[in-house]
Parts: structure tokens; C-alpha cells; sequence
């Protein structure tokens, strides 16, 4: 459908808890039309995610993606776009796993953030059938940070120690060959 703007931090939509989608909505021809715009402009950004209030919609209405042609995520294993409508995370494992985040709406920055290793997101598709997800793994954490933008959460809010920030070109030259683990 369209390519839309990326909202980005300091936009105060990025902020807001996204309202959930009453049952007249979901199957409409106004959610397809938002969830055409998500696939387009997730693609059209190089991202594996995004969420309806990074493109200015505050609902609860998020995508992944994670194609197996990733240059981003080559070693990660494919899945198939998944639309998460009025997603509710239950955490089934909280040991805790780190890696390196970025976000389309917070250019230009990785940091290192710890989640839990495994969720379950019970969900509606957009048709509003009733569907469940365990993920684990980098899935897990992908799954925690897309649904965290329908709670006005970004990943910047979860780093606990900002000298694991880092410009993507400084990412990419120090810390992008190296275990997440690696002390600084």
C-alpha cells in the first residue's frame, strides 16, 4: 500500500500505551490497509519489526518478519510475517538473555538489553482469530521488543548499562564480532 514515515524518539506517540482494537475493527478493511502499510514500510527500512505507533497509529498492531535473505540477521532463523493483534506477553522463562538492540525509531543507536529467554504472546490475527506464540531465544526477544511499543517502551528504556550504547558504525567496527557477554 504505502510507505509511511517512521516516528521517531521524542514524537510523543512512541510514548502513548496503544489502545487495543475492538472486535469491529479487527477484519476490517482499515486494519488490512495498516498492516499493507506496515509490511511496506518495516521492508522499505531494512527492520524485522515495527509496531503501529512507530508510523504514528497508536493501536495494538505490531509485525515481524525475519527473511531468510537478511543481511541484518543472516545466521537468524526465518519467520514468516506475523501480524500480533491486542498481543498480551506471558513470560515462561525469566533467565535472562542479552543482545544488541536497535529500533527504527531510535536511529542510528545498538545497545544491550537483557529480556527474558522465553514468552509465550497469546494474540488475534487480523482476521481475529485467537493464536498463541512460545518463542525463544533472539525470537523472544525480537517478539518483547516490537510488543514493548504498544506499552510506549523503547529498547533505550530497558539498557541498564549505557556504555553498552554505541553508534551502528562504531556497533559494526567494536562490538559486532564480539560475544555480547565481552566486557567493555
Amino acid at each position: 500500500m504505502a510507505v509511511r514515515e517512521v516516528c521517531k524518539i521524542g514524537n510523543p506517540v512512541l510514548r502513548e500505551v496503544a489502545r487495543d482494537l475492538g472486535a469491529e475493527e479487527v477484519g476490517s478493511g482499515g486494519l488490512h490497509e495498516l498492516a499493507a502499510d506496515l509490511v511496506d514500510t518495516m521492508r522499505a527500512e531494512g527492520g524485522i519489526g515495527i509496531a503501529a505507533p512507530q508510523i504514528g497509529v497508536s493501536v495494538q498492531v505490531a509485525v515481524i518478519e525475519i527473511d531468510e535473505a537478511s543481511d541484518r540477521y543472516p545466521d537468524m532463523q526465518p519467520f514468516v510475517a506475523t501480524f500480533f493483534v491486542n498481543p498480551r506477553v506471558t513470560v515462561l522463562d525469566d533467565t535472562e538473555q542479552s543482545f544488541w538492540e536497535g529500533c527504527l525509531s531510535v536511529p542510528d543507536l545498538r545497545g544491550v538489553v537483557s529480556r527474558p529467554r522465553k514468552v509465550r504472546v497469546d494474540y488475534v490475527d487480523l482476521e481475529g482469530n485467537a493464536r498463541s506464540i512460545e518463542a525463544e531465544g533472539f525470537l523472544a526477544t525480537v517478539l518483547q521488543h516490537e510488543l514493548d511499543h504498544l506499552q510506549g517502551v523503547l529498547f533505550i528504556d530497558r539498557v541498564r548499562d549505557t556504555t553498552r550504547l554505541a553508534t551502528v558504525s562504531d556497533y559494526q567496527r567494536f562490538w559486532m564480532d564480539r560475544p555480547v557477554e565481552e566486557p567493555i
